[in-house]
């Protein structure tokens, strides 16, 4: 070796050993029903309120899609549906389609980490999790690396009752199903990721490490332990605010995917569930909570506490009754909002918030500029940094959302704009009307406001999706 060759080597290795880890929470399905979120009176998540004491909280944080692959895949790529061409979860495996892209934890293994994913951090069907990411995986279900790289959630042997438990599926699909367990929690896939993650977070590693632990509840079905369910006694529930004729100023596309089949808001209503599946859900969030309490401590008590940036997101939002609407696939908020926190030691300072409308889209580029990174080109988002330092730093970049092709939302501070493929649209005053109850999108008032949004439509939109139905995965 030569002298320049031996220098070059030392300076790699002593940059990588001064490297940050990163630890990355993925939560499935998680809307903003989070204690320091303020999105439900009654939820219990005092480990996510503690993750977002010790660092920064983006309490205005957006997906880059509302539905579980295009969402993650835009994360995990840094490019956007309207980039990629991803924009539902029926289609080819991501990685067919995108031979060539270098995701997230791929450029950091290139760039001297160990990168290590466990749970659901992909997309969870078959030969959506990607071999080229991880120098290692960890499938709670043994049978995970020989079924292409999936776990196979809400299948034995993810812990079930005899199913169906409520009458919704028989009008619905397998999984809108809901039930307390008696069954201890580490038989759930969740604990067990999670148990893998302390296990990680305790041992000493050679290199840095980028370690990638998804949680899988509160994704549909609402299997959790009976404990769960005892936190939130069913005659207190308060349910989510619904405006009775939310619908009527909508565009007829905004109503279709609202009322699709496997969205019947009318039936939980009408066979009195709707206290009951609100429950389900509470109670699913709050074991998710718990899981990430235990892998939060070993973080705390292990070697890595100081050197470690950990970054915690959910997929997307989730509806529970609003716009007469259930599950994901929209474009309205309750669908696009989600919890993400980030804590980077020397970055953030402890309980900070910052209200400035970001996207997901943007994590990719932030953790490669806090750790030191060069991003690879061509990506969608924008470092979030400066926001990290100063979190009241001016910010004239809204979150952009999209659902299948040629349907958008634009979150700004002050407005939230809808656009449809067919050019209907809706305008809400998130000021004086955060329900989104009141669509000013007809008010020629506002035609100013919607052109100056407009311009963060996408230019050019790649192909491939179909018209959406509402049909969740």
């Amino acid at each position: 070796m030569t002298r320049r060759s031996f220098l070059a080597s030392a300076a790699l290795a002593s940059a990588q050993t001064s490297r940050p880890n990163v630890f990355m929470i993925a939560v499935d399905d998680w809307n903003d029903w989070v204690g320091a979120l303020g999105g439900h009176p009654q939820v219990k998540t005092p480990n996510l309120d503690r993750l977002a004491a010790s660092g920064l909280l983006f309490t205005d944080a957006h997906t880059a899609a509302p539905i579980c692959n295009p969402s993650r895949t835009a994360l995990l790529t840094g490019r956007r549906p309207s980039t990629t061409g991803i924009y539902g979860n029926d289609e080819k495996p991501w990685r067919t389609q995108l031979p060539s892209v270098v995701t997230l934890p791929q450029h950091f293994r290139a760039n001297g980490y160990t990168t290590l994913g466990g749970g659901k951090v992909f997309h969870h069907g078959k030969g959506f999790n990607d071999p080229l990411s991880w120098d290692s995986y960890f499938f709670w279900n043994p049978d995970g690396r020989a079924n292409n790289w999936t776990d196979g959630y809400s299948f034995p042997p993810d812990p079930e009752p005899q199913r169906p438990v409520t009458p919704m599926p028989s009008v619905s699909w397998r999984n809108f199903d809901w039930a307390p367990l008696d069954t201890d929690e580490s038989a759930m896939p969740d604990y067990k990721v999670a148990s893998w993650a302390r296990q990680i977070l305790h041992e000493k590693h050679a290199k840095p490490f980028f370690l990638a632990a998804g949680m899988f509840r509160p994704h549909i079905p609402w299997f959790v332990p009976k404990k769960y369910f005892d936190l939130y006694p069913l005659d207190s529930i308060v349910l989510p605010a619904v405006k009775d004729d939310d619908l009527s100023d909508v565009p007829p596309f905004a109503r279709r995917v609202a009322l699709n089949q496997h969205s019947r808001h009318d039936l939980l209503v009408g066979t009195g569930n709707w206290k009951r599946a609100v429950q389900a859900y509470l109670a699913c969030i709050s074991f998710s909570d718990a899981m990430i309490g235990r892998m939060l401590d070993a973080l705390e008590t292990g070697p890595h506490r100081d050197n470690t940036i950990v970054v915690l997101w959910s997929d997307h939002g989730y509806h529970l009754g609003e716009k007469s609407h259930w599950h994901k696939q929209s474009l309205w908020y309750r669908a696009t909002h989600v919890p993400f926190i980030v804590k980077a030691g020397g970055v953030t300072k402890p309980a900070t918030r910052c209200h400035r409308p970001v996207g997901l889209i943007d994590l990719y580029p932030t953790l490669c500029d806090l750790a030191g990174l060069k991003p690879p080109p061509a990506l969608d988002g924008v470092s979030l940094r400066p926001l990290l330092t100063a979190p009241e730093s001016s910010w004239d970049r809204p979150a952009l959302v999209t659902y299948s092709k040629g349907n958008h939302a634009i979150r700004a501070e002050r407005w939230s704009y809808i656009r449809y493929h067919d050019g209907s649209e809706e305008l809400y005053d998130r000021r004086q009307d955060p329900n989104e109850w009141i669509n000013l999108a007809a008010n020629p008032v506002h035609t100013e406001i919607k052109s100056i949004l407009r311009r963060w439509l996408p230019a050019t939109e790649a192909p491939g999706g179909s018209i959406p139905t509402g049909v969740p995965d």
